[in-house]
């Protein structure tokens, strides 16, 4: 039986806010609501109807919002909205209820309302992420009564986003007199913006590229959206670093500012002073070097719903590690096992967890679902196999592929990720060529660390210039710190064996455990909607000469427009 929590409850006047803490980037998004002939369309009534709002979050009900009564009215149109804080790793169900407001009530205050007094005229369901994928994010629903029946009323749900939540600055900055942290002749510096929190550890916003051997670094820009600074007056930390292509990264020197600190020093042409870590009021024989800003713009930008909701898709890409480090099959302790009592291993919760939030983005694209490191038929090894013939209609496909695959396959080996990364990358360039306003994401699940090192890195080099971001999962006890260099956060951008940077930052990775695996996924697909918008918002050094040297096999005429699609429409909204 569902629960309902909250002011629907008890009928007492709370707040309307979302309760539950979201961890990572979210988007404050308004809903506006409209009714026709709610109750009975074949014999319409006046009502006096207010809507309300819940969102489930497990089992139960959590009402976010309710609207005012309007009175007598066969087509209400409601003035108040709900806010709901949109997360796009999450799938987010709302429930949105009807009823008709008895006259006795109708001076009662609405957040003193109480539903077991008033006459429910029906009921409608749907993801948030239905509302967001439609045309001008607005979606039409039936509405059912309480016994799920169809009626012939309708309600019509409208998503837009804050204003505020459009806003971005763009910042240049460059230093001078940089201490030298390092053993080398100059330090190799870059910078890190971060937004202080509760806790001792700040939350990384973004970096700057790395400028190797200088003391007087110069940097491109960068963006931080309001989504991530929150307000001009929240705290930041600006961290300046010394790279190191393990890891470590040695503090230069840092500086405690907010946004609006920074767009005063901008005005002013002023240096600001980067201290040591160890405090930033200490002596001053602690300066460290002097950051300045040579840009600050504030400009409206297009978002992640922006470019969804006016026609561009997800397609969802699998790649399975079949390797023999996953252990013996139909052994209990391997990666592979299949739970006859229905429990999923950790393959299928990443395939679940991922496809589930990227299917709702997709309008009915087929998932391409891929194997490596088997033998099959028993003789022949395949570095990269589809697991079925043809591409799969939704996550269930996916299993059943996944199962029979181990059926017909011996684990093998070895553990190479170059040859998924080029057959993903070939799908996307084909959809490229063919005009098609989709952005892939392949998930790699994986019990080993990949052998293929260089040509890993040479396939996502060639990959970072279209559409597409990897996830790659680790499952098992291997050491899988390696992976970390792949990663966009790590330091450096990757560069292939042909001297190639990689144009974006397209690979998250992170270990999967039995415990807590849909956080670490949540934390994955966080990072999507900006990969899509970067993609999207170029500028990049894209053209036919350089599509030639990504070895992508399509024609002349072909490459120039995918040479268009990807760089020169720059910020505008495809």
């Amino acid at each position: 039986m569902t629960t309902v929590h909250g002011p629907a409850a008890a009928g007492k006047s709370q707040g309307w806010t979302n309760s539950r803490a979201l961890h990572g980037l979210y988007t404050p998004l308004e809903l506006s609501f409209s009714a026709s002939k709610p109750g009975n369309a074949d014999a319409p009534f006046e009502t006096n109807a207010i809507l309300v709002v819940y969102t489930k979050v497990n089992e139960d009900l959590e009402e976010i919002g309710r609207t005012e009564v309007i009175l007598n009215s066969l087509e209400p149109l409601w003035v108040t909205r709900t806010i709901i804080n949109y997360r796009f790793a999450i799938s987010q169900l709302l429930i949105f209820r009807i009823y008709d407001i008895a006259k006795e009530h109708l001076n009662t205050p609405v957040k003193m309302l109480c539903w077991g007094d008033q006459y429910f005229l029906g009921e409608a369901i749907c993801s948030l992420s239905k509302v967001l994928t439609r045309p001008n994010r607005s979606l039409k629903l039936n509405l059912r009564n309480d016994s799920g029946a169809p009626l012939h009323s309708t309600l019509t749900v409208h998503a837009q986003e804050n204003v505020s939540s459009r806003m971005a600055v763009e910042m240049t900055f460059h230093c001078l007199n940089l201490y030298n942290k390092g053993t080398a002749p100059k330090s190799d510096p870059f910078l890190r913006i971060s937004r202080s929190s509760e806790s001792p550890i700040a939350i990384p916003l973004c970096e700057t590229e790395v400028v190797n051997n200088n003391l007087k670094p110069v940097w491109r820009p960068i963006v931080l959206t309001s989504q991530q600074y929150g307000s001009k007056d929240t705290p930041l930390l600006v961290e300046c670093l010394d790279f190191d292509v393990n890891g470590n990264h040695k503090i230069i020197g840092t500086l405690h500012t907010t946004v609006s600190e920074l767009e005063t020093l901008y005005k002013s042409k002023a240096g600001a002073d980067l201290y040591s870590h160890k405090g930033q009021r200490k002596l001053l024989k602690r300066k460290k070097g002097k950051l300045f800003l040579d840009n600050f713009q504030e400009k409206v930008k297009y978002t992640f719903l922006d470019h969804i909701s006016y026609g561009y898709e997800l397609m969802f890409m699998v790649a399975i590690d079949f390797t023999a480090s996953n252990g013996i099959l139909g052994s209990q302790s391997s990666w592979h096992y299949i739970d006859p009592s229905g429990s999923l291993n950790l393959y299928q919760q990443a395939i679940q967890g991922v496809g589930k939030v990227l299917r709702s983005y997709g309008n009915g694209s087929k998932i391409q679902a891929m194997g490596f490191g088997a033998n099959i038929q028993g003789h022949h090894l395949s570095c990269c196999f589809n697991l079925v013939n043809e591409e799969l209609t939704g996550v269930a496909e996916v299993f059943a592929a996944y199962e029979y695959t181990l059926k017909v396959v011996s684990l093998a080996g070895p553990t190479m990720f170059g040859p998924v990364i080029n057959k993903a990358a070939e799908i996307v360039s084909h959809s490229v060529e063919n005009g098609s306003k989709t952005y892939s994401v392949l998930l790699i699940i994986t019990a080993e660390v990949f052998t293929d090192k260089q040509e890993t890195i040479d396939s996502i080099v060639r990959a970072s210039e279209l559409p597409l971001s990897i996830i790659i999962v680790g499952v098992g006890d291997a050491d899988f710190t390696e992976m970390k260099m792949l990663e966009a956060g790590y330091g450096k951008r990757l560069e292939s064996s042909t001297g190639h940077v990689a144009s974006r930052d397209i690979v998250q990775f992170a270990r999967m455990k039995k415990n807590g695996g849909q956080n670490v996924l949540q934390g994955l697909l966080d990072k999507l909607p900006g990969q899509l918008v970067e993609y999207i918002s170029g500028p990049r050094p894209v053209d036919c000469h350089t599509l030639d040297k990504l070895g992508l096999a399509i024609g002349k005429t072909e490459r120039c427009f995918a040479a268009n699609h990807l760089g020169v429409f720059g910020s505008k909204l495809l």
